[in-house]
């Protein structure tokens, strides 16, 4: 068996042990030659002289090292878990669960894994009332998936407030077993707003930094778009419903500018707003951990990144239908409905 190269290796040294064993080796020796411990010694002794060589090809099955637990009390956990809070406190921890249960914290976390569920983790939602609301859905998805032929497709919107922040202290940089640090406090160095024009084919966006986020600078972004774009195409912008977008002087403006389109999101359902995306990219890249003594540095920052973005622009896919899309919503308003009224549609 030893000498075999197909035998596995766990029965060569259970063989090992007894052929140790008939040379007269003691437990020590043995203990020495093969690595194992004085019990395993013994038990494979033991094997060999009730079973013979059989007896050393065979795992015997364990018991279990604890009781598994019962069907009802893991659905009672998991009832609990979904209709109850916890006494002082907005949702259920391992620990107050296991007291709650008379159970180990290890057995809530198991029952928890195995059904999926995470009663930390809550994640946001926002269900719109516009009554426009599937009107705008086809309009605006229309246009990412079956853009019109001549016309551009541009994402447009403004992320305002952008803080330039210095902190107090220099942080340390980033090194083997440490992440890299920054003080938690800050100095405001003042704001400034972004106003971008995202491009949904090519993934190139238009820039812009003021100081505010008014009509009057919306109006100037329109005109530098109406610049920095071909004029034999016609424009459809997408834009979620800030005032500003809507004011007597840009709907003056846009009549005398005819190869622009206006398309609304729904009432809160700027995620539609491909931009937004881009929005996030540039935060988590550039702004959220930057160090800015000035707000020029900070536009500096932002037209730099642009830059950059514009240089090799990836566009950003669409890929949800305004059927699944408008599916979902019906599906979300009747489960609030049903919560909230007990009834439902």
């Amino acid at each position: 068996m030893v000498a075999d190269r197909n035998t596995p290796a766990k029965v060569v040294w259970r063989a090992q042990i007894i052929l140790a064993s008939a040379r007269g080796l003691g437990t020590s020796a043995i203990v020495k030659a093969t690595g194992k411990d004085k019990t395993t010694v013994w038990r494979w002794q033991r094997r060999f002289a009730d079973e013979g060589i059989e007896g050393l090809k065979r795992d015997k099955t364990r018991p279990p090292g604890r009781a598994p637990l019962a069907d009802d009390l893991k659905a009672k956990v998991l009832t609990k878990t979904a209709t109850e809070t916890p006494a002082g406190a907005t949702h259920w921890s391992v620990r107050s669960m296991a007291k709650e249960m008379g159970i180990s914290h290890t057995s809530v976390q198991r029952i928890w894994r195995e059904a999926g569920i995470k009663p930390h983790l809550v994640k946001t939602f926002k269900i719109s009332n516009d009554p426009e609301f599937e009107e705008k859905v086809s309009d605006v998805v229309g246009l990412y998936m079956n853009p019109p032929d001549k016309a551009l497709v541009l994402c447009v919107d403004e992320k305002s407030q952008i803080q330039a922040l210095d902190r107090s202290q220099p942080g340390l940089p980033l090194k083997p077993g440490r992440a890299a640090t920054m003080t938690h406090d800050y100095k405001r160095n003042g704001t400034t707003t972004l106003f971008a024009a995202l491009d949904v084919k090519s993934g190139f966006v238009v820039g812009d930094c003021q100081p505010r986020h008014r009509a009057k600078e919306f109006l100037k972004f329109l005109r530098k778009i109406d610049r920095a774009t071909k004029k034999s195409l016609d424009l459809h912008l997408v834009l979620d419903n800030y005032g500003t977008h809507k004011t007597p002087d840009v709907k003056a403006w846009l009549a005398r500018h005819p190869r622009f389109h206006l398309h609304f999101t729904p009432t809160g359902a700027s995620w539609m707003n491909l931009v937004e995306r881009f929005f996030a990219e540039i935060t988590t890249k550039r702004i959220r951990r930057g160090v800015f003594r000035s707000v020029g540095e900070l536009e500096d920052a932002i037209r730099d990144y642009l830059d950059r973005h514009n240089a090799d622009p990836k566009p950003f896919i669409w890929t949800k239908s305004a059927e699944t899309i408008l599916a979902r919503e019906r599906r979300a308003k009747e489960k609030l409905d049903q919560i909230c009224f007990g009834v439902s549609d």
